[in-house]
């Protein structure tokens, strides 16, 4: 009985999965269950494996060896990439990018209707963007580009929502607003993954932590994995910068 119920619990598992790049692996050996109805911050330094696990996950890499999949039931499935990733000259205006959330439901050679137009506008108002729908996505700052791409994931009213590092490059007050329309999803039952790169906001923005370098350092509950020890085997040396910023002081004692 108690092996069903976690069964039913997970929605994301790996096991022993190892992903490799030119014969370099990138990820090696990593086994974790992930329960759905979570915010889940991906965290480790530069080239730890972070993005390529997302990759895997979504099957826009393959693995080497082992496996990563999706348990329970067939869910619908939002990938929001870098902003780097992205050619931002392409001419498109913001309501545009947005109407093509709706794409994946229309099948060849159908046009968006109007409840799907609607439906856009609405996504729009969701990332407060209504008032630059008809703005090119060239003019739109670094915070504008990554809410109008959150906005066209919404669109596919996605069970389980990735976003490699949406905060990078955006100012705080973008920040808020974007992590207010995150949990708002997760209360509707949604599984966000973020790959992130803040720690003192750990503990204000995620249920679940997952640390990588290269290896599994640790996944878990978030007050159970950010843990001193577990921070310096993710990071190394670089531990002092987080010390200096009382990452995990404050974390413990204002319960951020």
């Amino acid at each position: 009985m108690h092996t069903d119920k976690k069964k039913i619990d997970t929605i994301l598992k790996a096991d022993q999965l190892c992903v490799h790049y030119d014969k370099h692996p990138v990820l090696w050996d990593i086994s974790l269950e992930i329960p759905k109805n979570q915010m889940v911050a991906i965290i480790g330094p530069n080239g730890a494996g972070k993005s390529t696990f997302v990759k895997a996950a979504l099957n826009l890499v393959e693995p080497f060896s082992g496996s990563i999949d999706f348990l329970g039931n067939e869910c619908s499935i939002a990938y929001v990439p870098q902003k780097e990733s992205i050619d931002w000259s392409f001419p498109i205006c913001a309501f545009e990018v947005v109407l093509m959330g709706s794409y994946g439901k229309l099948g060849y050679f159908k046009k968006p209707k109007e409840k799907d137009k609607s439906d856009a506008m609405k996504m729009l108002d969701v990332v407060g963007m209504r008032g630059l729908a008809g703005k090119q996505i060239n003019q739109l700052s670094g915070g504008q580009k990554q809410r109008l791409f959150i906005a066209r994931a919404l669109m596919q009213n996605p069970d389980i929502i990735f976003l490699d590092e949406p905060f990078a490059g955006i100012d705080m007050a973008t920040e808020k607003l974007i992590i207010d329309v995150l949990k708002k999803l997760k209360e509707q039952n949604k599984t966000i993954f973020i790959v992130h790169h803040d720690l003192r906001t750990l503990k204000r923005y995620f249920d679940w932590l997952i640390l990588l370098n290269t290896y599994l350092v640790g996944s878990g509950p978030i007050d159970e994995v950010l843990t001193e020890e577990n921070i310096e085997k993710t990071f190394g040396n670089s531990l002092s910068l987080f010390e200096e910023a009382n990452i995990l002081s404050t974390a413990q004692t204002k319960g951020l």
